[in-house]
């Protein structure tokens, strides 16, 4: 391992920010400027876009915002690691084919059905951690792969047809609020839960501890023990089988199946995630953040759905925002790089103005 390899590594571990009063460290993150912006936005729409304020507008707005919120609790721990996975829309639209398949046509039981859907789930995840943690082909290519596999298949398993049918107690259930006209739907219980046990595991677990040293310095890793080929596995794995309870939930709440389902979804969860603070080369970000992210994403496609605006100019400002998210840390670094070598360049040069006069002989 090199020299400059080590300095960047112990230069992303230092801790001279802690230096700076709590509040300022605080306030000065992207994660607390991601929700400074989602309130923002939140309370512009609540004032300003007819119907946005009424009472089932957070009912609506997470109860078609879920499938991301999901999908983002896993992706936040693969690209930490410096990996991405593309295949997560055409794994829901694959589990969700698999669902109807084995419901309508195998006859099984539905508790079974939705067991075998996720099921499925893990097991493209699971294909695609053994060729990018064992094969060691890159993460990007796999799942550009894969992402066409899994959605030909469900293609090939439905083709244009639809599946309806599904057993009314269940889609009851994704539908359901919390309470008789409560403005959240009864699902997100499930989430919170998840979310925690993510949280848990990132932030408080030396498994989450290899999970940063992997993506800070996947070498220096190794050498402290991390095994760096069965964390990315497990991570795929639980990527998968997420997208397969996504999957199954999709399916309830929309009460169809659908092989073009969850089409294009896997880049609302990347652009979430990247928007709440996650580094793209990995090693740096936050759960929390990411909630965040996917909850401003949520907003800005509920706001301007009511709002009477085109999916596709829905598309381009969430991609602006996804750019913006990933030029910000570079253009800011390249900034306070500069303010520091010119404070650096007037302590090693002092004006002559200043400088004490000669004495007379």
């Amino acid at each position: 391992m090199s020299t400059d390899t080590i300095e960047r590594a112990v230069d992303q571990r230092t801790y001279a920010s802690y230096a700076r009063p709590l509040l300022w460290r605080v306030i000065a993150t992207r994660e607390f400027a991601v929700l400074a912006l989602l309130v923002a936005v939140f309370l512009y729409s609540r004032s300003s876009i007819e119907g946005f304020d009424g009472p089932l507008t957070l009912y609506f707005l997470f109860g078609r915002s879920l499938p991301i919120m999901l999908l983002a609790l896993p992706m936040t721990l693969v690209i930490i690691t410096g990996e991405i996975d593309l295949s997560v829309a055409s794994t829901m639209a694959l589990t969700g084919a698999v669902l109807g398949i084995a419901f309508t046509e195998w006859d099984l039981p539905f508790v079974m059905a939705m067991v075998v859907a996720v099921g499925v789930g893990l097991a493209c995840g699971l294909l695609n951690g053994i060729l990018i943690a064992y094969v060691r082909l890159p993460s990007l290519a796999v799942t550009i792969g894969t992402l066409a596999l899994f959605r030909g298949l469900a293609e090939g398993f439905l083709g244009t047809d639809t599946i309806k049918g599904f057993p009314e107690k269940w889609t009851d259930l994704a539908k359901q609020a919390t309470s008789e006209g409560g403005s959240y739907p009864i699902v997100l219980i499930p989430f919170v839960v998840l979310a925690v046990a993510f949280g848990l595991l990132l932030h408080f677990s030396s498994f989450g501890r290899g999970v940063y040293e992997i993506g800070l310095n996947d070498e220096a890793a190794r050498f402290t023990g991390v095994d760096i080929a069965r964390t990315k596995l497990v991570l795929f794995m639980l990527t998968g089988a997420v997208a397969g309870l996504a999957g199954v939930y999709q399916a309830l709440y929309a009460g169809v199946i659908r092989s073009d389902s969850a089409i294009h979804l896997e880049l609302q969860v990347i652009a979430a995630v990247l928007l709440g603070g996650v580094s793209i080369f990995g090693g740096r970000g936050t759960l929390p953040g990411v909630i965040a992210g996917v909850l401003l994403i949520a907003v800005l496609n509920s706001a301007m759905r009511l709002d009477g605006v085109r999916d596709d100019v829905t598309d381009i400002i969430i991609g602006c925002l996804l750019v913006a998210s990933v030029i910000a840390p570079t253009l800011l670094t390249w900034v306070s790089g500069l303010a520091r070598g010119r404070v650096r360049r007037t302590t090693d040069h002092p004006s002559t103005a200043t400088a004490p006069p000669t004495p007379s002989k």
